[in-house]
């Protein structure tokens, strides 16, 4: 099964990037790297938010960084939006972008298909 294929959408994860330092980038890229080799992953690097909707979980100097993505025909990740987490709690308005993106994806492939 793995390793699994990650592609991203829609250049929200792209645009997420560059705006971060390249210390923040080399440990996404790690998190990325455990997504794509292993089988199981722990909890503190990936955690179901609903509705299908992964995140990523990055911490780095007391920062919180997470990235959204699903997981499509099994073993494709397909990344969104990112952002730096400041409060407890995932916000929703974080989580209603990445339900919006699925969308247009799942919208976008379907219309691919056909």
């Amino acid at each position: 099964m793995i390793p699994r294929k990650i592609r991203t959408y829609g250049g929200y994860f792209e645009s997420f990037m560059e705006t971060l330092p390249e210390n923040v980038q080399e440990k996404i890229k790690y998190g990325l790297l455990i997504l794509k080799t292993q089988e199981r992953i722990s909890v503190k690097f990936v955690k179901a938010i609903r509705d299908g909707i992964y995140e990523l979980r990055i911490e780095l100097n007391g920062n919180i960084y997470r990235v959204f993505f699903i997981f499509d025909e099994g073993n494709i990740v397909v990344l969104f939006n990112g952002f730096q987490k400041k409060s407890q709690k995932t916000p929703q308005n974080e989580i209603d972008i990445a339900i919006r993106i699925k969308e247009e994806y799942y919208a976008d492939k379907q219309s691919q298909n056909q």
